[in-house]
């Protein structure tokens, strides 16, 4: 049965969704990695493919960007689809001079100034939630399988991309390493759910050096935070 916003039947999508916010990026990285790839979702031009890794079934679904985004994706896919892991696998951008483009983060916290998303999802008043040990921890034993470089930082997951508190004033605020905008919902709507979540991220500017990349590199590059989160199937 379909949702509002997920077309796809039940038993069409896999027990582990990863999920990056473009869906451009979603179809690339299906494609390169799955074997025999179905596109079982494409409402909204949100895409959601689903294949095999090693034999391992998995779906690979654009969350969209943003905290309403992904949390609408992330509740329905747990309470309707039996979704037990979604690993997001987003950009972000480096608030630290010690990061550069294209390192790989995997998230230990994330920070909101919206507590809204927690009183409203959980009843709760607060502006920091966490990955699942068991899923973050995956994610670094994967990494270090792989003898791939990664960092262990903390995120904060803004709604507003133009803000204009500055630089300094949001690390003292947030005490994050680097930005994106869904991690905190993400964790905050596996937590109501009693199912895991996990962010590992890839950095696509450095806000102190003023390093950027393209769009085309945000969605065909950004492969190192892919076979990491694969080979948590292993």
């Amino acid at each position: 049965m379909a949702t509002p916003h997920i077309e796809a039947k039940i038993g069409e999508i896999a027990e582990t969704v990863l999920m990056p916010g473009d869906s451009l990026r979603a179809k690339f990285m299906a494609e390169k990695y799955l074997k025999n790839v179905k596109l079982v979702s494409s409402v909204r031009n949100a895409l959601f493919f689903t294949g095999e890794y090693k034999n391992k079934k998995v779906t690979i679904a654009g969350s969209g960007m943003g905290m309403f985004s992904i949390g609408t994706y992330a509740q329905e896919l747990y309470s309707e689809y039996g979704v037990n892991n979604i690993i997001r696998c987003g950009s972000a951008g480096a608030y630290s001079d010690k990061l550069n483009v294209m390192d790989v983060i995997i998230v230990n916290r994330a920070y909101s100034d919206n507590d809204s998303i927690s009183k409203l999802t959980l009843n709760e008043n607060q502006n920091e939630y966490f990955p699942s040990k068991e899923l973050m921890n995956k994610l670094i034993n994967s990494a270090k399988k792989l003898n791939k470089k990664y960092y262990v930082c903390s995120t904060n997951s803004t709604d507003v991309f133009y803000s204009i508190r500055s630089l300094e004033d949001t690390i003292k605020v947030t005490k994050s390493d680097v930005v994106e905008a869904e991690s905190f919902a993400l964790f905050a709507c596996a937590k109501r759910n009693n199912k895991r979540a996990a962010t590992i991220l890839q950095i696509s500017d450095s806000l102190p050096k003023g390093d950027y990349t393209d769009s085309k590199t945000r969605e065909q590059k950004f492969t190192d935070m892919f076979e990491i989160a694969l080979e948590t199937l292993i």
